[in-house]
Order: structure tokens, then sequence, then C-alpha cells
């Protein structure tokens, strides 16, 4: 079990803090709205009203102590700024903020954040590569030009193995894993003559227009 804080419980952090919370962490969520403290007590082991734009405050709720701080203050990018600065003072390992604009995510990057968020436009590439990719189930980018992705396997592949397929010669993609949706096994590199079945879900590392073409039906 890990230790979490969560900063600001809008909609965003209201709802990372309830999926830490049911995956049996330790999580800390704090606001200065009473109402969205009290929302998201059911599913957090503390509560905290309270003002996070404050280096004290953070200091007397133990905040130094956690795995990880998620920070998510709306629109007051101001706010989160600082909240970030103080984290990193008080040398919190990880810390994900959620970020309003791309100037603002330059700036919480320079004063210490770990990870900077943009809800919104994940979400949107996700939904783009949906529509235009439907053999991507999920990607997670890496950097501006790599991605992590799975994807089902077109049928072209299926009774192939990998060494036939080819995907690294061919494509430039390497498969990290396979798994099987009916058994539930997940092979880690696998060897190249592992046979590909309908059931088989790839994941992929490669430039995702790359990962894109591969996988195209």
């Amino acid at each position: 079990m890990k230790r979490f804080c969560v900063i600001g419980l809008g909609s965003f952090g209201y709802h990372v803090a309830r999926t830490l919370y049911e995956s049996g962490h330790e999580v800390i969520a704090i606001d200065l709205s009473r109402e969205k403290v009290k929302r998201i007590q059911e599913y957090s082991s503390y509560t905290i009203i309270g003002d996070a734009a404050s280096k004290e405050f953070l200091v007397g709720q133990g905040v130094a102590e956690m795995d990880a701080v998620v920070v998510s203050t709306g629109d007051r990018s101001h706010l989160s700024t600082l909240i970030t600065l103080y984290l990193k003072e008080m040398k919190v390992p990880r810390i994900l903020v959620k970020a309003v604009s791309e100037d603002h995510g330059r700036i919480l990057e320079k004063v210490g954040a770990s990870e900077v968020i943009f809800p919104e436009k994940d979400m949107a590439l996700k939904v783009a590569r949906g529509l235009t990719s439907p053999n991507i189930l999920d990607f997670l980018p890496l950097s501006d030009e790599l991605s992590i992705s799975e994807a089902a396997p077109p049928a072209r592949f299926v009774g192939k193995s990998l060494v036939e397929i080819d995907l690294r010669r061919r494509y430039n993609v390497t498969i990290l894993g396979i798994k099987d949706v009916l058994t539930g096994d997940f092979h880690t590199l696998p060897k190249s003559t592992h046979v590909i079945k309908d059931s088989d879900i790839l994941v992929l590392v490669g430039k995702a227009e790359d990962i894109d073409t591969a996988c195209k039906g």
C-alpha cells in the first residue's frame, strides 16, 4: 500500500483520489471547500479542509511523507505553481500537477513538478486515436515521438509468428509483451517463435505513426 495526497478536489482531483483509494492505497484529500471535502470523505483515508498554499500547513499535515502528491487547483495556476514549489522544497519524491496551459506546464516543470498533466489534451488524443486507429486500444506517450500502445492484432497477423511479421524491421516497432485476454497469460519480451492469436493483445513501443501503420487492418 502506498500513501498519496490529492490537493484540490474538483472533478479531476476527486476521481484521482477515489481511484487511488479504491485501489487499496492510503489517500489524504485536501481542499478549501467543505462541500468538496465532504463529497470525497467516503473514498479517502483522511480529509482536510485547509489552505495548501501554505508551506506550514503542508508540513503540519505530513505531506512530505507521501509517496506522491497530486495537485489539481483548477484554473488557479498561481496556486498550483506555489504549491508545487513548496512540495519540491519539502522533497516530496513525486509531484504530479494538472496544468491549465502549455506555458503553465513549462513553469511547473521549472519549479519542480515530476509530471505535468493535461487531462483534456490527453483525453482528446486518446479519442482521436480511437477514431482513426480502431485497433489501438490504449497508448501512453513517452516523449514527443515515442509511445507505448496496446493494440489488437490485425487479421493479417493472426496465425503468424513474430519473426514472420517482423515488426521491428518493417515498421521500426518493438513488441514489449503479449497478453492473452482469454487466459490472462502475459509474456514479457516474447520469443520470436510466438504465434499470434486473435485473443492476444500486443504491447508495442515506437513512433505513434509507425504503430498506427503496423496495426492497420
